[in-house]
């Protein structure tokens, strides 16, 4: 159905449920476009860090906010209790982010930490991510170690956000975002140059939480680095989700398979 006629049938609901659950091309190309429009949102708060709280920098801080308060506001008004869905800790730290951005010029680049919370969207979009397994054959062969580099990124975002907005104001040796990813990819690694230190019992407790992590994670994304590749489909009689690229049969139940492929005969 053509989405004006969807529009003058259903509804603006209707038409927004669709655009953010169904699997028709118009659909997943909005939803490419809002990861686009989440990916554009992280340059700037990267890029935002450097540049200072000029005049410009608010004012497109405030027009970023309201662009992803319209896109906020479509997406719990498509869930089937928008309510629910709007008290949800992702959509809420999503709302947060979003009035970091509106309220910049108050603010004056206080409490920039929150926007990055707007990274866990790209871990937990689960639509985003079938939709990815479909179109992108990469994507459905390493899907494990795809998933586990993208945690890795965020999570060296997010506390990259942390160390930065917890230390530039009081650590003379961060100064900007460069600096605070610096000392994280140096921590998560356990390397510890020892030329940037976290000042303060909560910066102690970042560099920690950055080194427990960073190993936990390293070592989940070996395990899907090094261990043999699988796909991942559900059999429709056991219900086993992970099997060999070409297999026929599940090896739990038996029952015959049909993997989707890219079509090599």
């Amino acid at each position: 159905m053509d989405l004006r006629e969807a529009l003058r049938e259903h509804g603006l609901r209707v038409l927004l449920r669709h655009l953010y659950e169904a699997a028709t091309p118009e659909a997943k190309r909005f939803r490419y476009a809002l990861l686009g429009l989440d990916l554009l949102s992280i340059g700037w708060i990267v890029a935002a860090s450097f540049i200072g709280p000029t005049p410009l920098v608010l004012a497109f801080d405030v027009l970023l906010g309201l662009v992803l308060l319209i896109e906020f506001g479509f997406r719990i008004a498509a869930a089937g209790r928008p309510l629910r869905a709007a008290l949800r800790p992702l959509n809420l730290a999503d709302a947060l982010a979003i009035l970091s951005l509106l309220l910049a010029p108050l603010l004056m680049g206080a409490l920039g930490f929150l926007r990055v919370l707007r990274t866990l969207r790209l871990l937990h979009s689960v639509r985003l991510i079938t939709s990815l397994r479909s179109d992108l054959p990469f994507f459905r062969r390493n899907e494990e170690a795809t998933l586990a580099a993208a945690q890795l990124g965020v999570f060296i975002f997010i506390m990259t956000g942390l160390v930065y907005e917890t230390q530039h104001r009081r650590n003379p040796h961060i100064g900007d975002y460069a600096d605070a990813l610096y000392f994280t990819v140096t921590a998560l690694t356990t390397t510890g140059f020892g030329d940037i230190t976290l000042q303060g019992e909560t910066g102690r407790l970042l560099s920690v939480v950055i080194m427990l992590a960073g190993v936990t994670l390293f070592l989940r994304l070996a395990q899907a680095l090094f261990r043999p590749v699988r796909v991942r489909f559900t059999c429709p009689s056991c219900g086993l989700q992970r099997h060999e690229p070409d297999a026929v049969h599940c090896k739990a139940c038996g029952v015959i398979l049909n993997i989707p492929d890219e079509g090599r005969g």
